[in-house]
């Protein structure tokens, strides 16, 4: 068992890394202080799968359990299924004394958490993150939130969870396209942090890809390591902790262009990451070697970096609703070198021209 804690004050708490600990859920919610209703906000693939193992583990530790299911995808993280689990909260008891557990990847961990930061003005909640994405990245740092159609991730709030509680095992019934799609933001960490963790996932992209015990853990156990560094700097992102958006201002346009359904969130990024190390060549701040040697790990993890064909006015206003858009110009982040990174201010324009999508 590996244990990471983020330090932030009063709002401290323990990333749990292990293989098969789902089953100590519930002892772990109670040794926290939780009470009450546990509601276990999850969606259909995740609840067939783990659902009744977290709900006994819930019950045997003295805890009410119910479980609210959500529709599967990127396209349902938004106000009408927010609203249905406030329905199904209201319906089940929760009240103050309750928590939410979080069981899924990326899209229910976002929206449970938002449904625990506004549900009662702010109840506790878990996170039991299922996909690699969500457990090298989402579930760890407090942001929470929904999606609007003009842009992802608008409507929101910084609310941190009680617990991370990461079973590598869960990654075993994971389909290879979401597990290539959580290796992005793996990736993204190397690329803008930490030279030799990059180095790292070079020489060991077969064994990960092979999904070797160590090599996982290795990596999950580095990535929320650099991710908890950030946070604990910069918890509500006024500043150092937006560099963790590297490839994401190009892969939200993409996301919100393609109706949150034709890429999912790591694919998009991944794209996002080989044209922001595009960028950072064109202002001389890697060089091309460096930007090659960016991209290659990329498509190394089995992710296209073919950019979607959208029409460019669109593209143009989907990247200016990005939530670090301020007076018409966009914070845009870049990697120095390999292993660290630099912020740039540009107007959407200029971010096509540099990216080399409009040469």
């Amino acid at each position: 068992m590996s244990v990471l804690t983020v330090n932030l004050a009063e709002n401290s708490y323990d990333i749990i890394i292990e293989h098969g600990s789902l089953p100590s859920l519930g002892a772990r919610c109670a040794s926290l202080g939780l009470s009450g209703v546990a509601a276990v906000i999850t969606n259909p693939t995740v609840s067939a799968l783990y659902g009744r193992k977290v709900m006994d583990s819930l019950e045997a530790a003295g805890f009410c359990a119910v479980r609210i299911e959500i529709p599967d995808g990127e396209e349902y993280k938004n106000s009408a299924t927010l609203n249905r689990v406030y329905d199904a909260l209201l319906a089940a008891g929760v009240d103050r004394s309750s928590f939410i557990v979080a069981l899924g990847g990326g899209v229910v961990g976002d929206l449970a958490g938002f449904a625990a930061a506004t549900w009662l003005r702010g109840i506790p909640f878990v996170q039991v993150p299922t996909t690699l994405l969500s457990q090298v990245d989402s579930s760890v740092g407090g942001k929470t939130g929904i999606d609007h159609p003009l842009g992802k991730n608008l409507i929101g709030a910084f609310f941190q969870p009680r617990l991370v509680l990461i079973d590598v095992a869960t990654l075993d019934t994971l389909d290879a396209r979401q597990f290539r799609a959580g290796l992005a933001e793996v990736v993204k960490y190397g690329a803008i942090i930490d030279l030799p963790f990059f180095e790292y996932l070079e020489t060991n992209i077969a064994a990960i890809l092979a999904m070797e015990a160590d090599a996982l853990v290795a990596i999950i156990r580095r990535s929320c390591e650099l991710k908890a560094q950030v946070v604990e700097l910069d918890e509500k992102e006024s500043g150092l902790r937006a560099v963790l958006n590297y490839g994401h201002t190009l892969g939200h346009a993409f996301e919100a262009l393609s109706g949150y359904s034709g890429l999912v969130h790591g694919e998009a990024v991944a794209i996002g990451m080989a044209l922001a190390a595009q960028v950072s060549a064109s202002r001389e701040l890697c060089s091309r070697e460096d930007a090659a040697r960016i991209i290659a790990l990329i498509k190394r993890c089995g992710l296209s970096v073919t950019v979607p064909t959208f029409e460019r006015q669109k593209l143009l206003d989907s990247i200016a609703t990005d939530k670090k858009a301020k007076s018409g110009t966009i914070t845009f982040i870049c990697n120095l070198g390999i292993g660290m990174h630099a912020m740039s201010q540009h107007t959407p324009e200029e971010l096509l021209g540099l990216s080399g999508l409009e040469a």
